[in-house]
């Protein structure tokens, strides 16, 4: 074994050794950095959400309690006179729907008989209890209440309020359904999210009677679902299908690449107010930002652990070699000549030989002067 190669090749493995594992160490915590945002990220996602489902919902709801507070709705409901009802609200609903995404305003008399539908004035008196169990129990308990529900003419955002007549007895009920369509979309513009609402088909086919058939088609049908809305939709096909959402009974999450770019998706189950599965929301947010970091950062740490150890490993060759080994080779060459009978001379920049050394350079310069007195005498 020769000191010269196997001590500089030793302390370098173990440099490299030690930089590796370093490394290896901090590409995990900014792994788990990088987990960390992603999961602030679907947290905010859900906030978000849920944030938009209730402020649509308490929209709704504050729609229908203004209106029946009106007097002229009191009476009109009371008098279950339709005409009146549509002469006084016919006009405002248009306003509604153009504007605020108002898709359904509906009057009930109890326990849950339509009076007036003002999108479709031509129906009415279809008994709602068997789908429609939100205003079963406006009219049982005379209580507000808000959520979501499939109408005769789809899924909507709903907020019913109870309905008294002049004398304070309960006559009957009003509702607002807002569009979840457009409060998908509002949502893709504030905050830059796309999202795909899945609602069960069956559903669909027993209780929302008047929607449009094109709505069953197969480019739709997602399983057992029928996807209704949809802000990009070959996007969300990608991130989000049959097998993602039909056995989901709680909020989850993934990440998934959709053509090379990675998305974060949450999807949310649907409910009604009595509890009942209605369908599934789908969001999902480009996550390449972080993904991008996260490789960016793994790669300057590749980058520093080569640097650091070609910059080690130069040192422990320079101080190995140079400031160990190259003295002593000095040392012991000059003891080789003194007992070869060779010249015995000082050794030259002695005094910079580490201070280990210099004992041996004190013994060099004795022996030598001695054989020098010897040659002499």
């Amino acid at each position: 074994m020769r000191f010269r190669r196997s001590a500089p090749a030793a302390l370098i493995a173990t440099v490299i050794v030690v930089v590796a594992a370093l490394t290896l160490l901090s590409a995990r915590l900014f792994s788990g950095l990088t987990d960390a945002v992603e999961k602030s990220q679907f947290e905010l996602m859900q906030a978000i959400f849920d944030t938009a489902l209730r402020d649509a919902e308490n929209k709704a709801l504050a729609r229908a309690e203004l209106l029946a507070a009106l007097p002229v709705t009191r009476q009109a409901v009371a008098a279950s006179d339709r005409q009146a009802l549509l002469d006084n609200f016919a006009a405002m609903f248009a306003g509604q729907k153009e504007r605020h995404s108002v898709d359904q305003v509906q009057f009930h008399v109890p326990p849950a008989t339509s009076l007036l539908r003002l999108q479709d004035p031509t129906l009415f008196g279809d008994d709602l209890t068997r789908f429609r169990p939100m205003v079963v129990a406006v009219n049982r308990d005379h209580v507000s209440a808000k959520g979501l529900a499939i109408a005769r003419s789809g899924p909507a955002i709903f907020g019913v309020a109870p309905i008294a007549d002049m004398q304070g007895n309960h006559a009957g009920s009003v509702e607002f359904g807002l569009d979840f369509g457009a409060v998908l979309v509002a949502m893709k513009s504030a905050y830059g999210l796309e999202f795909s609402l899945f609602v069960e088909e069956k559903s669909l086919r027993d209780f929302a009677t008047a929607i449009d058939p094109a709505v069953f088609s197969e480019q739709n049908r997602v399983g057992r679902f029928v996807r209704m809305e949809t802000t990009n939709g070959a996007l969300m096909g990608d991130l989000a299908g049959d097998a993602d959402i039909s056995t989901l009974n709680e909020p989850a999450t993934y990440a998934r690449d959709s053509q090379g770019v990675p998305y974060g998706v949450l999807l949310v189950p649907l409910r009604d107010g009595a509890g009942q599965s209605l369908g599934v929301v789908a969001a999902a947010r480009d996550f390449s930002g972080s993904r991008a970091a996260a490789g960016r950062s793994l790669a300057w740490q590749a980058c520093l652990a080569v640097f650091a150890i070609v910059i080690l490993a130069g040192a422990i060759i320079v101080v190995v070699r140079g400031l160990l080994l190259r003295p002593l080779e000095v040392v012991v060459n000059r003891f080789v000549g003194l007992s070869s009978g060779g010249a015995s001379v000082p050794i030259e920049g002695a005094e910079r030989f580490p201070a280990e050394l210099q004992p041996l350079v004190q013994l060099h310069d004795r022996v030598a002067a001695k054989r020098t007195a010897k040659s002499q005498a």
